[in-house]
């Protein structure tokens, strides 16, 4: 009896341990993989349910760069941004503050929603390949061990005028990404004949709903893994 209860004791005792004491991670910051993402609402997530379905996300779970315990991850993807916004706001935080090793980047397509409102494309598609160039450029020469991966956009056929000027951003940033070795994970091909990959195929949805759904999120995921893995 006596020893029963002595049993007893030192389990409640070993289940009274902070979880931290029983089984704590060695953190050895320094030699962790730094994942960075930067772009627009599609890195955010936006439009996922939840958010962490957005395929950032599910490249850090999915460990395509490192273990999730071994890797320090940072989403900088802010809705709404454009290329400009990426090159003056974005960049300089990973170059400045961060020093990830490995970055993702999805832009372009409020570059494309300004066209839509009625900017002038070719402006447009200028201001986008100088932006691009001047990010890629930066990334490369200020971290020239990080490895670089960069999206294309998808298109939304049903959203009235998109179709061509995505095709145009996207030969942009073939051009530019090959220019600085930097791999292109194909989300266009990816999405082509797909059905169900865009919340604007949803009931009541405006035309205007490009965001993807959880199924598009996987989608680009997958096409982000591809190059990756290739690496």
């Amino acid at each position: 009896m006596v020893k029963r209860t002595w049993l007893i004791l030192c389990l409640l005792m070993v289940l009274a341990l902070p979880l931290s004491t029983r089984a704590e991670l060695t953190w050895q910051f320094d030699q962790h993989t730094r994942y960075m993402a930067l772009g627009d609402s599609l890195v955010a997530g936006y439009g996922a349910v939840p958010a962490t379905q957005g395929y950032v996300y599910l490249l850090h779970q999915s460990e395509v760069f490192d273990s999730v315990p071994n890797t320090l991850f940072c989403n900088a993807g802010v809705p709404g941004a454009t290329s400009g916004d990426v090159l003056s706001y974005q960049v300089p935080q990973a170059v400045t503050v961060f020093h990830p090793t490995v970055i993702t980047i999805t832009t372009g397509g409020n570059d494309v929603l300004n066209i839509l409102n009625g900017a002038d494309p070719a402006t447009v598609f200028a201001e986008f390949q100088k932006n691009l160039s001047k990010i890629l450029f930066t990334l490369r020469t200020s971290l020239p061990d990080t490895k670089v991966y960069i999206s294309n956009l998808y298109s939304a056929a049903e959203a009235p005028g998109s179709d061509e000027a995505v095709k145009t951003i996207n030969y942009i940033i073939g051009q530019t990404a090959l220019a600085f070795d930097v791999p292109v994970a194909d989300v266009y091909s990816a999405f082509k004949g797909k059905e169900g990959y865009l919340l604007l195929t949803r009931r009541s949805a405006s035309v205007y709903e490009v965001h993807p759904t959880n199924a598009g999120y996987r989608a680009m995921a997958k096409a982000f893994a591809e190059v990756i893995l290739k690496k």
